[in-house]
């Protein structure tokens, strides 16, 4: 019971830290230079520049609230509750930081720079977020009542939602009328390129394990230590050397990047003879890891 509480906690603290980073990311880098590259808050960004009536946050706050409402009638239980906390503190962060640290232009004059860590911060907050089952709502919502309700899946939604939002900043409304800033839409649309490779990469390596392939004479020593210590089960096969011809025992099991350290230190402390083949894997399906349903 206290290891589900302190599980519940941690996945609390990262899904806040993510949300700090997707705010950061879009109040002081995305919205100073017009960088649209998807998502509600890009659509804020336009809205705001076309009508400066409201300003970028306040548009974030309707446009989620109103998806929300829209995704908990059509998705039902798929809009849960962790989306919509999401979402409403994604949109009171950049409030507050409208209050508390006012900008009225972007904080260098370097726009490729900005839009780095523009990309950076909302690619990294966004995988957060996700890695704790959460998203921070917007076109995530859209993406998924394409999915339902078209062959789309919920990856080709998503982009094909934000490529359109990209390239609407292409066009900059302004006191003289429309007028083509390419510069702007150039720049929206490297940076959703970019996010998308940041994503999927930063998810990855949270995601990252490793499996261990130990080919040991002293099998009982090396299992008790995983079973016990490292707290994983083991697949344990029984094989010879074909050089040798002697017996040997292979066990397979699967950890995490701060286990392994230990478990490799450990096999060769008892077995200083063992082989062991280490590989990268961020998909593992099973017990102890990845829900296989998700």
């Amino acid at each position: 019971m206290i290891n589900k509480y302190r599980i519940t906690i941690k996945n609390w603290m990262f899904m806040n830290l993510g949300v700090l980073l997707m705010a950061i990311g879009i109040y002081f880098f995305k919205a100073p230079n017009g960088f649209a590259t998807g998502g509600v808050s890009g659509v804020a960004i336009i809205l705001a520049n076309v009508f400066p009536v409201l300003t970028q946050s306040v548009y974030m706050m309707i446009i989620n609230i109103l998806l929300l409402i829209v995704g908990i009638l059509v998705l039902g239980k798929e809009c849960g509750i962790l989306t919509i906390y999401c979402s409403l503190m994604l949109s009171l962060e950049n409030w507050l930081f409208e209050i508390l640290v006012p900008l009225s232009a972007p904080l260098t004059s370097y726009p490729l720079l900005e839009l780095v860590y523009a990309v950076l911060l909302t690619g990294v907050g966004s995988a957060i977020i996700f890695k704790c089952k959460a998203s921070s709502g917007g076109t995530d919502i859209v993406a998924l009542i394409l999915k339902k309700h078209t062959s789309m899946n919920v990856g080709t939604a998503l982009l094909c939602t934000d490529f359109l939002i990209a390239a609407m900043t292409f066009v900059r409304f302004g006191e003289e009328g429309i007028s083509i800033d390419p510069q702007t839409g150039l720049f929206s649309l490297l940076g959703l390129f970019a996010k998308v490779f940041v994503v999927d990469d930063i998810i990855d390596s949270i995601n990252l394990c490793k499996s261990f392939t130990i080919i040991t004479t002293k099998p009982a020593a090396v299992t008790d230590f995983i079973l016990k210590d490292i707290k994983h089960s083991a697949t344990i096969i029984s094989a010879y050397g074909a050089y040798t011809q002697e017996g040997k025992t292979v066990i397979m099991t699967v950890c995490r990047r701060s286990e392994a350290i230990r478990l490799r230190k450990k096999v060769y402390e008892i077995d200083p003879g063992a082989f062991m083949i280490i590989t990268k894997t961020s998909e593992i399906m099973g017990k102890g890891f990845r829900d296989n349903t998700n």
